[in-house]
């Protein structure tokens, strides 16, 4: 095994905090899918950061994402915003409202220098069908995710939605990822 890989392995949180971390992300899926938007905003950290960088096509080794450059970034005030706004009768995206199924998988729990604190890297896939349309929406991304655990269960501190696509497909992105 290389250096790199054994140092990497040294990293992985507990069996014990992977399990906690797994539940909380199938819980918060289940929210988000019951348009329960206020138990899964109870989950939200004070300090939350949430945001999906616009993606661009770039050649290859070229970043593509450009320097502030967000479909979406908002602190815990800014979703608390969004959320209201679902239920003002004016989120026309959402009206009548998305249903939803939110597949989250290939975890990855790595332990940081704060004991309560850790990085999660996961794939999410959401399928999203609205109203009497023919066609439903499929949207693939990575999620970088830092929980912090606490004595009232994991918060989500901060998340990154690394959408797989640079040109979406679906008409609106009124849904959270």
């Amino acid at each position: 095994m290389s250096t790199s890989t054994n140092s990497f392995i040294k990293n992985f949180a507990t069996e014990a905090v992977v399990h906690t971390v797994s539940q909380f992300l199938g819980y918060e899926a289940m929210l988000l899918d019951e348009r329960r938007f206020w138990d899964w905003f109870a989950l939200l950290d004070d300090e939350i950061v949430y945001q999906i960088p616009l993606r661009s096509v770039r050649e290859f080794g070229k970043d593509e994402f450009p320097a502030n450059a967000w479909r979406q970034r908002d602190d815990k005030a800014m979703m608390e915003t969004r959320i209201k706004r679902l239920f003002t009768g004016s989120a026309w995206a959402e009206d009548p409202p998305s249903r939803t199924v939110r597949m989250v998988g290939s975890l990855l729990v790595e332990a940081s220098d704060d004991p309560n604190i850790v990085a999660v890297n996961s794939a999410v896939t959401l399928y999203r069908h609205r109203a009497q349309d023919e066609r439903s929406d499929l949207i693939a991304a990575r999620r970088r995710d830092r929980i912090r655990l606490t004595e009232n269960g994991p918060r989500l501190l901060a998340r990154t939605v690394i959408l797989a696509d640079t040109v979406l497909t679906t008409p609106n992105l009124g849904v959270i990822l």
